[in-house]
């Protein structure tokens, strides 16, 4: 059932989705790539780059791809209305193409028969699908922008933190001495990695006609050099897609795989989002996103200062699960040769995969770019544990050292002196622990000044530094050159 839209109803529709309920992705820029306008547009290019590939195979009169370019002007089209009457035909090719060649037949002022180019062997299926891939290649461009600056930053961070002690937590705990280095390389880690996948990504044109048999483009060759291939493969090439070696209309892996990596990809941003909203809050206060005017503003509290980009990029991150689960659930469920429903599920979900990641991409190069970093407060909470901190490494080098008393062996000792440190109150276990220790291992076996050495949190980092070191180095396309050769330096 179709619905007029009269009057005012028409803007609104125009501005359908401007993402007034998805503030991570409300940008001009998200709007452009991956809007109702996108989609349009990128239907168009499709049909235009398939009229000048019939052209030049000269299967299409001489002439004909200039009127066909002309008509497919995204601006000569009345959005609301095509996505109206998409209903009846159950995609939004259909309505567009028979505006299209109106406005083809309305263009030939020549009379050269322009027509004869328009959709010519195609069915719906191949230009939706070329054009979504077409605006996801688009859009995956801006992503890796923005993802490689967010990586670049991220690098930065790690070389310049790479001795800046804090604590590592586990399980919401205390854990062991970390470097504020190893958490930002950790979290370049994921970026890069996800940033890499995306990059490895094809986007295939679609072909195949009614069936996926090029039954129609077999007949249109037929007596001609081309073949429905060389004509898809030309097609790719008009549009700087893939070529594909056959028809992929029920074999789903270019939009999962798509719509895997963006997930990936959002799975790394939210990482950081989640530990820049704990490291952030005013108890923690070990780091906090860059200000800017009029941002992280509360309506009735004028003193918060909310972390709104990490808020924005979680709530990305945590939509994408479900939207890429959606696109796999689409895939399993593509009956016979052209299926019915499953295809159409896709479509928002892909775009919404789409602008999500590019809206978050944004956001969270902002935040690795204007982080604020405290190394003061990150070791005021790396000493609230005290030496405790210390007791996996104080165990691992004295136990060995100390002779079986009353039945229990050195780190059965060195268990007790924690597990009575931790029955004092919280602000008297450092002294506790520091004196308990001393009554359990005595001078002879180690001299103070070892001891103090143990519990020093910079003797216990482990390889943190060649752990970072290794992740930079395993995806040098995400470093600049200018990290590259501070990290030199500090080596």
């Amino acid at each position: 059932m179709t619905h007029a839209a009269p009057g005012d109803l028409r803007a609104f529709a125009e501005e359908a989705d401007a993402g007034l309920l998805s503030p991570v992705s409300a940008s001009p820029l998200v709007a452009a790539l991956t809007g109702d306008r996108a989609v349009l547009a990128a239907i168009l290019a499709v049909e235009s780059g398939w009229a000048a590939v019939l052209e030049r195979a000269g299967l299409a009169p001489a002439g004909s791809a200039a009127v066909v370019a002309s008509a497919a002007e995204a601006g000569r089209y009345d959005l609301a209305d095509v996505a109206l009457r998409a209903q009846g035909g159950g995609n939004p090719v259909i309505p567009l193409l028979a505006d299209l060649r109106k406005k083809v037949a309305a263009l030939d002022t020549a009379g050269v028969g322009a027509g004869k180019a328009v959709h010519t062997s195609l069915t719906s299926q191949d230009v939706l699908d070329t054009a979504l891939m077409l605006m996801a290649r688009n859009t995956v461009h801006a992503v890796l922008a923005d993802l490689k600056g967010t990586a670049t930053a991220l690098a930065a961070l790690a070389g310049q933190h790479a001795e800046t002690l804090c604590v590592g937590r586990s399980l919401t705990q205390h854990s062991l001495p970390y470097t504020f280095g190893l958490r930002a390389a950790q979290w370049f880690h994921g970026v890069a990695a996800a940033g890499r996948q995306l990059e490895g990504l094809a986007f295939p044109v679609q072909f195949g006609g009614a069936a996926g048999t090029l039954a129609a483009g077999t007949v249109l060759t037929d007596g001609s050099s081309a073949t429905p291939f060389t004509l898809a493969d030309a097609l790719a090439a008009q549009l700087g897609l893939a070529p594909a070696a056959a028809p992929w209309h029920t074999n789903r892996l270019a939009v999962t795989s798509l719509g895997h990596a963006l997930a990936s990809v959002l799975d790394a941003f939210g990482k950081i989002a989640a530990d820049v909203l704990f490291l952030s809050r005013p108890e923690v206060a070990e780091l906090a996103e860059p200000r800017a005017a009029g941002r992280g503003v509360s309506s009735a509290m004028p003193q918060k200062q909310n972390p709104v980009l990490s808020i924005l990029v979680r709530s990305a991150a945590l939509q994408a699960p479900g939207l890429a689960a959606q696109l796999h659930l689409a895939a399993a469920t593509f009956n016979d040769e052209r299926p019915d429903g499953a295809w159409h599920i896709e479509w928002p979900a892909l775009r919404q995969l789409l602008a999500l990641a590019l809206g978050a991409a944004g956001h969270i190069r902002e935040l690795a770019e204007g982080l604020q970093v405290f190394p003061d407060c990150m070791r005021r909470n790396l000493d609230l544990a005290g030496p405790l901190l210390l007791a996996e490494g104080v165990s691992a080098a004295l136990a060995p050292l100390l002779a079986e008393k009353d039945g229990r062996s050195g780190k059965q000792q060195l268990q007790d002196v924690v597990d009575r440190t931790l029955q004092a109150p919280a602000g008297e276990q450092a002294a506790t622990y520091r004196k308990l220790l001393r009554e359990a291992v005595p001078a002879a076996v180690v001299p103070d000044s070892r001891l103090e050495g143990l519990l020093d949190p910079g003797s216990y980092l482990g390889q943190a530094a060649e752990i970072s070191r290794r992740i930079l180095a395993a995806f040098p396309e995400f470093v600049s050159q200018t990290t590259h050769a501070n990290g030199a330096s500090r080596g």
